[in-house]
């Protein structure tokens, strides 16, 4: 991956972001009109396909970018000196704009407005431990699986984010690209903007939290 030339990495942040959000956003979509109202099928369905989604653009973007699509791993890879800082800072503009690229595409399949803002409201304690919980075990996730079991990241990872879409208040964003891109989706899958700063503060702390736990968890033993 270090051999890769930046413009591909950055290129392939891009386009896995932008994937990404689609199908957040379009699932979500999809869920609600064919669910009846029924507000749990739809949020099944927008689990289902997003988790579905990440075990395929992890695998098929890993080998280039390491697949992050989410600031807040990039700067975790930062860190722990994994990643240079001026390349995770572009590695997430580059996530956040394939971000906001795919909310619009999956408008414009579902000829939605292609410019909206999202009027549903995600505010409070519980939302916000919800977020830094969801950010801190995704974190985990990475670090375990490539400390012992690197191929199984992908699916891991997917695994992840289909449980804790159910066992976090605010369905698992775990992610700053996506906060900011469901900000700009009246749908199913959106954010006021109004809850978005605390939403992101909150995961980047629980991700900072993981990458201190994974320091000390799986740390060689000299």
């Amino acid at each position: 991956m270090k051999d890769t030339p930046l413009s591909r990495r950055l290129l392939a942040e891009a386009l896995g972001s932008a994937f990404l959000l689609a199908t957040v956003v379009g699932s979500g979509v999809m869920g609600e009109t064919l669910s009846g109202g029924n507000v749990a099928i739809a949020l099944l369905g927008n689990t289902l396909a997003t988790g579905a989604i990440l075990v395929v653009l992890i695998t098929i973007f890993g080998p280039v970018s390491g697949a992050h699509f989410n600031p807040a791993v990039s700067l975790a890879f930062a860190a722990r000196r994994e990643l240079g800082w001026r390349d995770a800072l572009l590695y997430a503009l580059a996530q956040i704009a394939g971000a906001i690229i795919g909310v619009w595409a999956a408008h414009l399949m579902f000829d939605l407005p292609l410019w909206q803002v999202s009027a549903k409201i995600r505010f409070g304690y519980g939302q916000w431990l919800s977020e830094w919980v969801a950010a801190f075990g995704l974190g985990l996730t990475i670090f375990g699986c490539l400390h012992g079991a690197r191929a199984a990241v992908p699916a891991a990872v997917g695994l992840y984010i289909t449980a804790a879409y159910w066992f976090t208040a605010s369905t698992s964003f775990a992610n700053p690209a996506v906060t900011l891109a469901r900000a700009l989706s009246n749908t199913f899958a959106g954010i006021a903007p109004g809850g978005v700063v605390a939403f992101i503060i909150a995961q980047l702390l629980g991700m900072a939290a993981a990458v201190w736990l994974a320091e000390a968890l799986w740390k060689p033993v000299r």
